[in-house]
């Protein structure tokens, strides 16, 4: 499913535009994105958690040449899905 998809499907179960669906679902996304930038956890009930993971730094190898090389910390979210989601599946 693609956005534009996502965006139908929620405009025709919500009874709503388009472009408010469009509008509603940006904004949600967008809390999303900013509240896991500050490393907030965020838990949708029934869906699951996104939650921001540090990656400490650490040593590596160049796959074309073999060399030794250091990869650097970083930042990434994760997603554990809901156990109401998991029974859908």
């Amino acid at each position: 499913m693609n956005m534009s998809e996502l965006i139908k499907t929620v405009a025709k179960e919500a009874d709503l535009s388009e472009a408010k669906t469009k509008d509603v679902l940006m904004s949600a996304f967008d809390a999303i994105g900013d509240a896991a930038s500050k490393g907030d956890d965020i838990a949708i009930p029934g869906f699951g958690k996104f939650s921001v993971k540090d990656r400490p730094e650490r040593q590596g190898r160049n796959p074309a040449t073999g060399e030794a090389m250091t990869i650097k910390a970083s930042r990434s979210v994760g997603f554990k899905p809901a156990k109401g989601l998991k029974d859908k599946m």
